[in-house]
């Protein structure tokens, strides 16, 4: 029986098999033993690189990178990528979906999230969020200037800041609108006339038989449930990272006219029949 989940209705990922429960412990065994290995190995090289390197990271961020490519490994999800991540100094875009996005964006460049303050204080979590240089951000207008002050600080030193300009994660069969007011950094006037802005379109796609939304994680779905469908199943399918022509913030006129060109980018990368639904 196959499992629909949409909007309005309640949303269940399917409950493991006896081979799904083995899946299950075989996969998260070792992808904790990657993850929380690779967070021990990169503390202790952070300990030695702060003192002497301080905002910049020139080695953990290798770290992060091997720990998220070896996660699709175990997990045996195809792991895909089109065009180029871009040299310039500035911003990655791009569609959410699940929290298979952290290891995906993160495995093929060095680049730093751009996150809710709450996530700081999920466990597991939020310890690799800070560990990695996680940018956390209130939503209160009372510290809009100080985080603005952050990001021009962290793009300054050359960090390529990710954002997730949607604010919520959807199906993966759709793009949010782009919230404009996260491009607002980016027109600071020591900043505008060097920064690049570049979209990524994240597209799954599901193990053959399972929902198309299987990997995508949204609304109030509990991510325990979702992260063990994920573990158990037998069959797994795809994600592929489409890197788009990066946006000149200079050229592009406005924060407005940046965050609809960078939602048209990402959009044309989905799937044709899923952008004839949108």
């Amino acid at each position: 029986m196959t499992t629909t989940w949409g909007e309005g209705q309640e949303i269940t990922p399917p409950r493991p098999t006896a081979l799904g429960w083995l899946l299950v412990l075989v996969r998260g065994v070792t992808l904790g033993v990657v993850v929380f290995g690779g967070l021990l190995i990169l503390l202790a090289l952070r300990f030695i690189e702060r003192p002497l390197c301080g905002a910049h990271r020139p080695v953990t961020p290798y770290i992060t990178q091997i720990v998220c490519r070896t996660a699709f490994i175990i997990l045996g999800i195809r792991y895909r990528v089109q065009g180029t991540p871009m040299r310039q100094r500035g911003a990655i875009v791009a569609n959410h979906a699940s929290w298979l996005d952290i290891f995906a964006l993160n495995a093929r460049k060095r680049i730093y999230f751009v996150s809710k303050a709450e996530v700081a204080k999920w466990p597991g979590i939020g310890w690799l969020a800070r560990a990695t240089g996680t940018v956390f951000i209130n939503r209160d207008r009372k510290e809009a200037a100080a985080q603005k002050a952050m990001f021009e600080e962290r793009l300054t030193i050359g960090h390529k800041l990710l954002f997730f300009p949607e604010g919520t994660s959807t199906d993966g069969r759709r793009v949010l609108t782009f919230k404009p007011t996260l491009f607002a950094a980016f027109f600071a006037d020591e900043l505008r006339d060097f920064l690049h802005v570049q979209p990524v379109t994240l597209v799954y796609r599901a193990p053959k038989g399972a929902d198309a939304r299987f990997y995508g994680w949204w609304g109030d779905m509990e991510f325990g449930a979702h992260m063990l469908a994920v573990l158990a199943a037998p069959r797994q399918g795809s994600v592929t990272l489409i890197y788009h022509e990066p946006i000149s913030v200079a050229a592009a006129g406005d924060r407005k006219a940046l965050a609809a060109a960078c939602q048209a980018a990402v959009l044309s990368g989905l799937p044709e029949e899923v952008r004839a639904n949108d």
